[in-house]
């Protein structure tokens, strides 16, 4: 990451709610074609993330804590908050001297944008307002929100005008984008289904993938390569352990989706 930033813009995409076991049946079955593309090794990094529902869940990202490999650590991490003693930042990481890596970002020149997703998102509220503040600019409409079956389209949509804003001189940008399309309800992406289960969780990823190549073309569209970090904020339970939903310790809530890679101009 250290040798990214200034050169490179970046997107930070988080699939809200998305199980890891549910993304790589998804994949395995063929039905994410255009994450099957881009994913190093064809397939997603199964890690862990540091809280259990979005709020906090982003809090940590934005500081610089990121879902953690399952396999026994330290890891290094990409960026993160300098501060003495730490044991996750190596040679490669990008430190700030800021409280989170938006404002980091911002000092380091780059213009940057929240897309917003669910509720936390939403600037409806004190507390939905908190995380869309860090940015230089912040988008929120109900359209982006749980309930409509078009949310990320009508998310594209209002990227699209964004970035027809943005010369290619205008320095590097920081996208960041979270797609509500996993969370519940999420029973309207699967034809006749009446209620919420893993099977439309997996056709609401599948409807993300379909307009992934938008986004991509969006956020490259500028002319500079754009190195993507794509993740889980935490899953979501359907029934086990007689558990439904997310924000409590569960193997199905903690164990997530992650990926780097880096999109040049022109691919998309």
């Amino acid at each position: 990451m250290k040798a990214l930033i200034g050169s490179h813009d970046l997107l930070f995409v988080t699939l809200d709610t998305l199980r890891h076991d549910v993304a790589a049946a998804q994949l395995a079955a063929g039905r994410t074609p255009n994450l099957a593309r881009v994913l190093p090794g064809g397939a997603w990094q199964r890690r862990h993330t540091p809280a259990s529902f979005t709020y906090a869940a982003h809090h940590a990202f934005f500081g610089g804590f990121l879902p953690t490999p399952v396999t026994p650590g330290p890891h290094e991490r990409p960026f993160a908050a300098r501060f003495p003693g730490s044991t996750s930042v190596g040679g490669d990481t990008w430190e700030f001297d800021a409280a989170d890596v938006v404002t980091g970002l911002r000092a380091a020149g780059y213009h940057t944008i929240c897309i917003g997703g669910v509720g936390f998102f939403a600037m409806t509220s004190a507390q939905g307002g908190v995380l869309p503040a860090l940015f230089d600019e912040a988008h929120w409409t109900r359209d982006f929100g749980v309930t409509n079956p078009s949310c990320f389209e009508a998310q594209l949509d209002r990227l699209t005008t964004v970035l027809r804003e943005e010369k290619d001189g205008d320095g590097p940008l920081f996208t960041f984008v979270n797609v509500a399309a996993m969370h519940q309800p999420n029973r309207h992406y699967l034809p006749g289904a009446g209620e919420d289960s893993l099977a439309s969780h997996g056709a609401a990823l599948a409807y993300v993938d379909r307009h992934l190549p938008v986004l991509f073309g969006l956020v490259t569209s500028r002319g500079r390569p754009c190195h993507v970090i794509m993740c889980s904020d935490h899953g979501t339970a359907y029934g086990e352990d007689g558990h439904t939903g997310h924000r409590f310790a569960h193997e199905v809530v903690w164990t997530v989706p992650y990926a780097e890679f880096t999109l040049e101009p022109g691919e998309w």
